[in-house]
């Protein structure tokens, strides 16, 4: 009868603090049984939504312990077909964690349900979360249990930082953009990329923003005219950069000794050959940051090559940066993006299919449209949104 006393009730930042730091120590989250990460919110366990148009985070507690805790966010993204002008509201379900000690009596299940409540009452057309596909508990419990639908399978790619920075061609120009023609640039190239947020402009000026480049070769174009009057070059790509380390870690507390090996291998052939200048595993048992690569476009026959040039520019960013602690680069990108090609990344480190579900939280006028999101083939991009990181 004991799974019966537990309570769920917002969040209370200066009452709840400690204990929900703690929960988040005690739950591994991972791609598999052999790979375990651990967060470190630096003191902010809500870091991961606060950035967010709207958020709630809820609590599970039981005898005045927490034993449970989930996050939710709220934003206006476009949804194709979905009526008024293509947006919809949408809700992301995130950081759903049950102390080890409790599980299996109803608190996982119980704060979906209050969290699905709370979408409601503001008016959210979907609700959507994202786990890896081998998760079972997760999504046994969202897909079974919830009614999620399957709805994208997004590369998660990841590139370790190293103290080599590389040699970016002689014939390629990159130039910084304002916020503004940055985001008159997404807003006309990426406003119809399923789940383009509608704030992108909130976004790009966010402090966690570094900031937006575009790649384009010497000569196509004068940079004074890139953009203006709907000129850009006939080759062109573009990315931004949200600094995630700057608000939580990661630190890796379990890796196959295969991993382990080869990190201390690839350490030892660097030491000595450095002429070599080897891409080395960075130190992952120590908490680390990372910056995330969003908005990633790039248009023309050889847009790929520039793709890669930003991709090269921004590590070499974060190998010249002082915050020591950013171990790698990652970005997310639709599975069957030919993006995939261009970006470089360790297989060894990344994910090739993260699993976003989906499930319409309106039983008039959405579920034509829910349809078509998951059951047709993909053929629009997917737009990560870095706050949701």
């Amino acid at each position: 009868m004991e799974f019966n006393k537990f309570r769920i009730r917002s969040y209370e930042g200066q009452y709840d603090r400690a204990q929900v730091e703690d929960l988040e120590r005690r739950c591994e989250v991972g791609p598999s049984e052999s790979v375990f990460l651990f967060t470190d919110t630096m003191g902010d366990p809500i870091c991961r939504i606060r950035n967010s148009p709207m958020y709630m985070m809820l609590v599970a507690e039981l005898e005045n312990e927490l034993v449970g805790v989930i996050q939710g966010s709220i934003k206006l993204v476009t949804v194709h077909g979905h009526p008024p002008k293509d947006l919809a509201k949408v809700g992301y379900v995130l950081g759903l964690r049950v102390s080890p000690h409790h599980r299996r009596k109803g608190i996982g299940s119980s704060l979906v349900r209050r969290l699905e409540e709370w979408f409601s009452s503001k008016d959210v057309d979907y609700a959507y979360m994202a786990t890896e596909k081998d998760n079972q508990a997760s999504v046994s419990l969202f897909m079974d249990k919830f009614g999620y639908t399957k709805f994208r399978t997004p590369a998660i790619l990841v590139n370790p930082v190293n103290h080599h920075c590389f040699q970016i061609s002689a014939n390629i120009e990159i130039a910084r953009l304002k916020v503004d023609q940055a985001e008159y640039l997404y807003r006309r190239f990426m406003g119809s990329t399923e789940f383009f947020p509608n704030d992108i402009g909130n976004i790009l000026r966010n402090k966690l923003s570094l900031g937006t480049w575009v790649a384009y070769f010497k000569g196509d174009i004068g940079w004074g005219d890139f953009g203006s009057d709907g000129q850009v070059p006939n080759s062109w790509a573009m990315l931004s950069v949200w600094n995630s380390g700057e608000i939580f870690k990661l630190r890796l507390g379990k890796a196959p000794f295969s991993c382990l090996l080869c990190t201390k291998s690839w350490w030892l052939i660097d030491k000595i050959f450095p002429c070599l200048k080897l891409p080395i595993i960075p130190d992952f048992f120590n908490p680390f940051g990372f910056y995330f690569m969003y908005g990633v476009h790039h248009e023309g026959p050889l847009s790929g090559k520039l793709v890669r040039a930003l991709c090269q520019f921004v590590h070499n960013m974060a190998a010249e940066s002082k915050d020591e602690n950013c171990k790698i680069i990652v970005t997310e990108v639709g599975g069957r993006d030919e993006l995939n090609h261009h970006i470089p990344h360790w297989k060894l480190l990344s994910c090739p299919e993260d699993l976003w579900c989906i499930k319409p939280l309106k039983n008039e006028g959405t579920n034509n449209k829910f349809h078509e999101l998951t059951k047709t083939p993909p053929t629009r991009a997917l737009f990560v949104d870095p706050r949701e990181v």
